[in-house]
């Protein structure tokens, strides 16, 4: 089979601006991904201005390194930029006035006054309606003392539907997925075992007297 010269040089190109690309959304330098892949700077520059090509394993550990898809090089798309960029001031005081909040709902909820709840707190009533109003942050200490004196968890208080919470939470499924077998993994990464999940879904979701029912009428069919 003769191997089209043009076609290798258009694909050892189109690598490079894959591999740049990459390299550039995720916000790491030349002398990172070198480093971490175990090549020179100069050779890093070279596959990126597509004068040389990487090897598989070095592919391989770049994509690891980045967190990103070994399949993204096989492709012919750039990475897709991010939405919108979180504005780091604007997110901390939105998370302050939530917390404030569910300090106040929590401290009500239990019938604690502010008088009670500050003292248990170690903390004055002023800085507790500081808090509760989301005018000032809540050090984490003394947050944690809060959640005692409401026989919680500061867990309670954590982000759950904000781009950090959601992000917590897909690394968290991730950790849990990879504890699993592989066999299990392989499973549910497979398209067509997807009817089973979605079956063990439903199933999982419905009461316990109708999934006895379910449960024996199949005993009954296979008997």
């Amino acid at each position: 089979m003769t191997i089209n010269p043009t076609l290798m040089t258009i694909r050892t190109k189109k690598l490079g601006v894959l591999i740049r690309d990459a390299r550039q959304k995720k916000g790491k330098s030349l002398s990172e991904c070198a480093a971490a892949i175990g090549i020179s700077e100069e050779t890093l520059e070279a596959y990126e201005y597509g004068e040389r090509s990487p090897s598989l394993p070095e592919l391989e550990m770049l994509a690891y390194y980045l967190e990103i898809p070994l399949d993204h090089f096989w492709g012919n798309e750039t990475l897709k930029k991010d939405g919108k960029q979180l504005d780091p001031k604007r997110v901390t005081e939105l998370r302050q006035r939530m917390i404030g909040a569910l300090i106040r709902k929590a401290r009500m909820e239990a019938g604690i006054s502010p008088e009670d709840f500050a003292s248990k707190s170690r903390i004055t009533v002023e800085q507790l309606l500081t808090y509760e109003l989301g005018e000032a942050a809540v050090p984490l200490p003394e947050l944690e003392m809060m959640a005692q004196a409401l026989n919680t968890s500061v867990r309670e208080f954590q982000d759950r539907n904000g781009p950090t919470g959601v992000w917590f939470l897909q690394q968290r499924l991730m950790h849990d997925f990879m504890d699993l077998s592989p066999d299990i993994q392989n499973f549910v990464c497979k398209p067509v075992n997807r009817p089973y999940l979605e079956l063990a879904v439903r199933l999982s979701e419905m009461q316990v007297e109708k999934l006895r029912a379910v449960a024996e009428g199949l005993l009954e069919i296979t008997l």
